[in-house]
């Protein structure tokens, strides 16, 4: 059998930290630069020091941003949490046809962001679907402003977050479901604990790390949403430009030839920050326990 060569394995490597290098480490390394400097897109810039991130504190748009980013994440967090739990006990019967059922719910997952938050646009406008039938039974006198009020918007875009999610979640709880003891819902069952009482003692102990990695999957993908609110607000940020994410915020400032990499690369740091923080909080909880 011939010997292998002392180069081999980094050879099957090389690829792979190649790409590491170029695609993610290079990237935040140059992030990090720019944010000190006042470069554009077409050019290079000068060292500003900390000028960029000062003026994060007079920037009105940054403001609405994190409070729209943090409640997005506050309303998504216990609703992604506890919802595809529920949904995945739901499906995790052997009964005839929940195959189809666990399809249906999986369906929305592989849908494109782009086609739902569309669906969702024509849904939701003053003469779409929900506010003519509204009109239409009585119940209401006169349009809702879905894409036109703050708030609205605003959770227009987390329901639409929320359904797409749902059975993403789903599948991974159903997974950690399969690791949960029978045996002890059964004991539990004789001592006389009921429905509630047997998934508040059995079942989420069970699946209690799965819950805290779904808790960060959630916190970091709601922090960092676009695509939702850039499509049902047709790329404005809503009314004043108040229901922009930070993401969003970003790819505005970024964007076009005289745009500002610098401050832009200094909101993407502020995001990473405000992105760590609650998965070390979470890190430490599950350690601790």
């Amino acid at each position: 059998m011939r010997q292998q060569r002392w180069f081999a394995p980094l050879l099957l490597v090389a690829p792979a930290v190649v790409w590491l290098v170029v695609f993610n480490i290079w990237p935040s390394i140059n992030t990090v630069v720019l944010a000190f400097t006042n470069a554009k897109p077409l050019g290079g810039g000068s060292f500003v020091g900390t000028a960029n991130f000062e003026r994060m504190l007079d920037d009105d748009q940054l403001v609405y941003a994190l409070i729209n980013s943090i409640v997005y994440m506050l309303v998504c967090l216990p609703l992604l949490t506890v919802l595809p739990l529920l949904l995945a006990l739901l499906v995790e019967k052997r009964l005839p046809g929940i195959t189809f059922f666990r399809t249906a719910f999986y369906t929305p997952v592989i849908a494109s962001a782009v086609v739902v938050a569309l669906i969702w646009n024509w849904l939701l406008d003053d003469r779409g679907a929900i506010n003519a039938i509204a009109q239409s039974l009585g119940f209401l006198s006169g349009p809702l402003p879905f894409l036109t009020d703050r708030w609205l918007l605003l959770f227009s875009a987390i329901s639409l977050t929320i359904w797409k999610g749902l059975g993403y979640y789903m599948i991974i709880y159903l997974s950690a479901l399969g690791n949960v003891s029978r045996e002890l819902h059964e004991a539990a069952a004789v001592d006389g604990a009921g429905v509630v009482r047997r998934f508040l003692s059995v079942t989420v102990p069970g699946v209690r790390n799965t819950m805290l990695l779904i808790m960060v999957l959630i916190m970091v993908s709601a922090l960092r949403v676009f695509s939702e609110l850039f499509i049902l607000t047709n790329g404005t940020g809503g009314p004043g430009g108040r229901v922009m994410s930070v993401v969003m915020l970003i790819q505005m400032y970024s964007r076009g030839f005289t745009g500002n990499l610098g401050y832009a690369s200094a909101l993407s740091i502020l995001l990473f920050v405000i992105t760590v923080g609650p998965m070390v909080v979470l890190a430490r909880m599950n350690r601790r326990s």
